[in-house]
């Protein structure tokens, strides 16, 4: 059972940061974070102050052996609700991608606490979410007793994530697709609600015309990235449309 908290003594946030947030999130350091009013708890919900769940989550990763090397949180609605970002170092510095835990918190019942397990594609910083674990589905009476027991086994779950994420993406990238394959996956995409019907010809435009050279390939892998790229600074929605994506693109390779 982990139980001290420490508070690390790396910078609290760098600003010019790859790890990028929503654009309507205020970005925020940890004395900041620190000063957000925690609401009072009523005999069934007891929330999680934001900082005390950053805290918590980072002791756990500490506790696995996990490093933060940089970070970036902010807050949204009045700082009701919490979004951060820590990337963790990269045992496999060969992999193009980086390792990033996504925190998310709220204040005001919207949503539960939970730790998303993400990539970072280092040459343009697109973010894709591969697993989501809920620290608790509702905000109970005991989860300020049962946090760090909660958060340590989240975080024992990320290598998995982690792990499956890694095969996917080298499937992706072994999976070459035709123009009308690709054409039919973003008509489904807009079928599956991952992206409204008017960003349909700006996701063929980037898968066609790929502003980096590494996704000049016709493979899923620069297909993805065609919508991570127009999906920059908006943390509060990639988790979900990102599961999404995958869904409808495993279905073309070997991984269902």
């Amino acid at each position: 059972m982990i139980t001290d908290i420490i508070e690390p003594t790396s910078p609290p946030l760098v600003r010019h940061s790859n790890l990028l947030l929503h654009h309507g999130d205020h970005a925020v350091t940890r004395s900041e974070l620190a000063q957000t009013p925690t609401p009072r708890p009523t005999k069934s919900w007891q929330p999680i102050p934001h900082l005390r769940l950053l805290q918590v989550v980072e002791k756990a990763l500490l506790e696995r052996g996990f490093v933060v090397i940089e970070q970036a949180h902010g807050l949204s609605h009045e700082g009701q609700r919490f979004f951060g970002l820590l990337q963790v170092q990269n045992n496999h510095p060969g992999h193009e991608t980086s390792k990033v835990v996504g925190l998310r918190n709220s204040h005001d019942q919207s949503i539960s606490a939970g730790i998303v397990a993400g990539n970072q594609v280092l040459v343009c910083s697109n973010l894709c979410f591969s697993g989501e674990i809920q620290i608790a589905r509702k905000h109970t009476p005991r989860i300020l007793e049962d946090l760090p027991q909660l958060a340590y086994d989240a975080v024992v779950s990320l290598n998995k994530y982690w792990e499956q994420q890694q095969r996917r993406i080298e499937e992706y990238r072994r999976t070459r697709i035709s123009d009308p394959v690709a054409h039919h996956l973003v008509v489904r995409s807009v079928d599956n609600g991952i992206i409204a019907t008017r960003m349909l010809p700006k996701v063929l435009k980037e898968y066609r015309e790929p502003r980096h050279a590494e996704f000049k390939p016709r493979t899923l892998w620069s297909l993805q990235n065609s919508y991570t790229e127009l999906w920059k600074g908006r943390i509060d929605l990639l988790p979900e449309r990102s599961r999404k994506l995958h869904e409808l693109m495993d279905d073309l390779c070997t991984l269902n």
